[in-house]
């Protein structure tokens, strides 16, 4: 028989007081003692291994994978207890409506002057929560300081890019529907930390089209059709928000797939997006922008609207098909500490910087 190693029966002796021994303390005890004591096994479990194994490296590492990592104390990133947003707004865009009227008509240049403010006149006409904009007054504002009677001499499809700051995708040439695959995301890498993980965006890839496009957008709608409320929804209130984000994926779409997109203004119809993929068109006012987006866009969108009565963000639109674990009408309506409440570590972590 071959004989047992004795540094291995040096190590199970010491283990097994050692537990012995911390049975009959408290818990506070045992942290104390806990603590020093596994960081000098630790190192001399891996000298032990160094000498039996010659050569090769061991880590000296407590940090757990995944989700064994133990919970720990973050300095700062706690909300205060009586934190308010209530006087917080997002970034103006006023300072680009001169910019973006530039091409429009005189009289709707002349509404478009994008001149600051009055702030005490903003703050106290702030748009209500669940209210619709077309039939709020022109004298009431969005919370990124643009009144509604800006809004609406914008019109429909104004030129997001000026407006944003965020250009338009350069036109893909050589694109082939036939052969086309998105581009892989970047996978999880040792070692991971639980953070917001933003990342500045590349405007030619915000949306992507592949070879499965077709299939893709029939399989949205035959979920839509078989669960209808558990994958798009839309609450009072988000109608401009809605209108917003199907516009500026609609213009996306055009500015990067010109053989496959086109939006045409008509006389009689208004707006006409047209999809060669699909070989159908679709009139803009005759559908609510989330069913836009349902029936030409294979993406998932969330729209997040401010509540002035707290300045926190709320779920009160969207059309998603893809969620894990949850579904539209599980979550519309909640705040974002209500949405992510099930994540382990979320309020230690994330809440603060989410909501800030």
């Amino acid at each position: 028989m071959e004989s047992t190693n004795p540094y291995f029966v040096a190590a199970a002796a010491g283990i097994i007081l050692s537990t012995t021994a911390l049975l009959v303390l408290s818990q506070r005890q045992q942290k104390v003692i806990m603590d020093p004591m596994l960081t000098s096994l630790t190192e001399l479990l891996t000298w032990w291994l160094a000498l039996l194994h010659p050569g090769r490296r061991w880590s000296t590492s407590r940090t757990l994978p995944g989700s064994q990592t133990p919970e720990k104390q973050v300095p700062g990133n706690d909300a205060p207890p009586t934190a308010s947003y209530r006087d917080a707004f997002p970034p103006s865009v006023r300072e680009n409506l001169r910019a973006v009227a530039a091409s429009m008509p005189e009289a709707r240049q002349k509404v478009l002057k994008g001149l600051p403010t009055d702030e005490d006149r903003f703050r106290r006409n702030v748009i209500p929560f669940t209210a619709d904009y077309r039939d709020c007054a022109s004298s009431v504002y969005t919370p990124m300081k643009i009144s509604l009677e800006e809004v609406k001499a914008l019109g429909d499809f104004p030129d997001y890019a000026t407006l944003s700051g965020v250009p338009l995708p350069a036109p893909y040439n050589g694109f082939d529907i036939g052969s086309a695959i998105t581009r892989p995301y970047r996978p999880f890498r040792w070692p991971y930390t639980q953070n917001m993980s933003l990342a500045k965006l590349e405007p030619d890839w915000w949306l992507e089209i592949e070879k499965h496009y077709v299939q893709r957008v029939k399989e949205r709608e035959r979920l839509y059709e078989q669960h209808g409320k558990l994958v798009l929804q839309y609450l009072p209130g988000s109608e401009l928000g809605c209108k917003e984000i199907m516009e500026h994926a609609l213009q996306f779409l055009c500015a990067r797939y010109p053989q496959h997109f086109a939006l045409e203004p008509t006389q009689a119809k208004g707006h006409v997006f047209k999809n060669a993929l699909l070989e159908n068109e679709t009139v803009i006012r005759d559908m609510h922008p989330l069913h836009v987006l349902l029936h030409n866009v294979p993406e998932d969108f969330a729209v997040m609207l401010r509540n002035p009565e707290d300045g926190y963000y709320y779920f009160r639109a969207g059309v998603l098909c893809s969620s894990l674990g949850w579904n539209v009408d599980t979550k519309i309506g909640m705040q974002l500490k209500e949405i992510h409440q099930p994540i382990p570590d979320y309020k230690e972590r994330m809440e603060f910087p989410m909501d800030r």
